[in-house]
């Protein structure tokens, strides 16, 4: 029964959400719901990581650090070509890469872990979950066809107010 009311809980969540702040904390909500795991003090930076047709690359996270890049270009083309992936995409890069920051490094046993994590809170028909599932029906949406660059200034541009787990308060 606590199952199905998660389930209805997260899409509103998700479809409610304003910031990247917003779904980050759906994002560590489904993985504490899941896997009983959390991690506090994480940093999100936006960058220009570059576009290449047959390649994609939506965010990385340097192993040891607190920070989690994602690149704006995906971001950017979702907006032009499909606003209703929005949220569920960026719910999907950052669950990738927090359950990276959580010590899970091995992809594969990444992208199994997000389907299911995901699968478990929105269902099957959810668009974050068929995403999660196969990125690639996706992929026309997340890059720009027919143009490759690298980019000149991979200037990284700090969200602020990201982490909400790890704000201290004065009293």
């Amino acid at each position: 029964m606590k199952n199905i009311i998660m389930k209805r809980d997260f899409p509103s969540r998700l479809e409610n959400a304003k910031t990247l702040a917003d779904i980050f904390e759906i994002v560590k909500s489904s993985v504490w719901v899941s896997q009983k795991k959390s991690r506090a003090g994480l940093m999100l930076g936006l960058a220009n990581l570059g576009n290449h047709p047959q390649g994609f690359f939506g965010a990385f996270y340097p192993v040891g650090s607190n920070v989690i890049v994602m690149n704006k270009i995906p971001l950017e083309r979702i907006k032009e070509t499909r606003p209703e992936l929005y949220k569920p995409y960026i719910f999907h890069v950052l669950l990738h890469e927090y359950l990276h920051t959580l010590g899970y490094l091995d992809e594969s046993g990444v992208r199994a872990m997000a389907h299911d994590i995901t699968r478990n809170v929105f269902g099957d028909e959810h668009l974050a979950t068929m995403i999660a599932a196969d990125t690639t029906l996706f992929f026309k949406n997340l890059v720009y066809p027919d143009a490759a660059w690298q980019p000149d200034d991979m200037r990284l541009e700090l969200v602020g107010d990201f982490d909400r787990g790890s704000t201290s308060y004065i009293g």
